[in-house]
C-alpha cells in the first residue's frame, strides 16, 4: 500500500475556522417552502425530528473526544465540530419550522432509541477510550448522515433545503477527513497496548450497555430510511464506506474497535443474516421500554433553537 499523505491539522483548523457559517446566513423566508406536499409531510416531519437529535449525539460525541485528543490541535478541532453538529441540528429545526412542522417553541421528541442514547452518551462517554468513540462517531457519520443527506436532497426540491445541506455536507466532509486520520494516528500505537485496551474496554458494563444502544438505534434509523423509499442498496453503499475509507489509511486496520465495526457492518448490509432478527427483535423491546425510567432529555441538548442567531 502506497503511504498515505498526513494531514498537516494545524491547515486544517485554519481552514475550519475559514469556513464557519450561521443561521443568519440563509434567507429563511425565500420561496420554495411551498415544494414539501402534505403527503411528504408526516414521514418528512419525522425525518428531520431524528435527523437533528442524531445531530446531538454527534455533537456529544465530539465534546468527549476533545477530552482524550491526541494534540491540542485536534482538541480544538474537536471543539469546532461540537458547534458544528449543534449548528447542524439547529439548521435542521429551522427548516422545520420554515415547513410549517413545528409550532413555537416546540421542540420534536426523540424517539426511545434515541433518548436511550443519550443517557449513555452522559453517564459513560467521557470514560470512553479515544479508540473507542475515534471509531463509532465515524461509523455512525459515514452511515447515517452519508445516506440521510444524499437521500434527502433527491426527495426534497427546496432551494434553501438544497443551501443549508450544502454548507452540512462540506462540514461532515472535514469532520470525516479528520476521523480517519484519527483513526489511523490510533492504529500507530503499540499493538500490544491497543490490545490490552481493547479487550478492557470490551469487558466493561459500559460498553456491554453501550452496543445494547447502538444496535437498535442504527437499526431503527436504516428501516425509517427504507421506509421512506431509499433503496437498500443505496444504504448498503453508505455502510460499507466506513470500510472503504479505512483501507485508505496506513495503519487503521491495526485498530480493534474499527475491524469489529467493519464486520459489523458487512452483517448489517446482508438483508439475510440472523442479525437482523437480533436487531428487530431489539428494536421491538426497546418500543416497550418503560418510559418512566427515562431520565430527563440532559441540558446540553436545550442549547437547540431554530432561531437564526448569528
Amino acid at each position: 500500500m502506497a503511504q498515505k499523505t498526513r494531514i498537516d491539522m494545524d491547515v486544517m483548523l485554519a481552514k475550519i475556522k475559514d469556513r464557519q457559517w450561521a443561521l443568519a446566513d440563509i434567507d429563511w423566508d425565500a420561496s420554495g417552502a411551498e415544494t414539501i406536499t402534505d403527503e411528504q409531510r408526516p414521514k418528512l416531519k419525522a425525518f428531520m425530528a431524528d435527523l437533528c437529535w442524531i445531530e446531538n449525539i454527534g455533537a456529544r460525541g465530539f465534546a468527549a473526544l476533545a477530552k482524550k485528543a491526541p494534540t491540542p490541535t485536534i482538541a480544538e478541532i474537536y471543539r469546532y465540530f461540537h458547534a458544528e453538529e449543534q449548528r447542524h441540528a439547529n439548521a435542521e429545526l429551522a427548516l422545520m419550522k420554515r415547513w410549517g412542522m413545528l409550532d413555537d417553541g416546540e421542540m420534536p421528541e426523540p424517539n426511545v432509541n434515541i433518548r436511550l442514547a443519550m443517557d449513555w452518551l452522559d453517564r459513560y462517554a467521557d470514560g470512553m477510550s479515544l479508540s473507542i468513540l475515534g471509531t463509532v462517531i465515524p461509523m455512525l457519520e459515514v452511515a447515517l448522515d452519508g445516506a440521510l443527506l444524499k437521500f434527502l436532497l433527491e426527495e426534497v426540491h427546496d432551494p434553501v433545503c438544497h443551501q443549508v445541506f450544502e454548507k452540512i455536507n462540506n462540514d461532515e466532509s472535514r469532520h470525516l477527513v479528520v476521523d480517519f486520520e484519527v483513526l489511523d494516528m490510533i492504529g500507530h500505537a503499540d499493538l500490544r497496548r491497543l490490545a490490552i485496551e481493547f479487550v478492557g474496554t470490551v469487558a466493561s458494563p459500559s460498553l456491554i450497555i453501550g452496543a445494547l444502544m447502538y444496535i437498535p438505534l442504527l437499526s431503527r434509523a436504516l428501516d425509517e430510511i427504507v421506509g421512506m423509499g431509499l433503496e437498500p442498496e443505496r444504504l448498503h453503499q453508505a455502510m460499507l464506506r466506513f470500510k472503504h475509507l479505512g483501507e485508505r489509511g496506513e495503519y487503521t486496520w491495526r485498530v480493534p474497535t474499527y475491524q469489529v465495526l467493519k464486520r459489523h457492518a458487512g452483517v448489517v448490509v446482508n438483508p439475510r443474516h440472523p442479525y437482523h432478527l437480533v436487531a428487530n427483535s431489539m428494536v421491538w423491546l426497546s418500543d416497550r421500554y418503560p418510559r418512566a425510567l427515562l431520565r430527563p432529555i440532559p441540558s446540553w441538548f436545550k442549547e437547540l433553537t431554530h432561531e437564526p442567531a448569528a
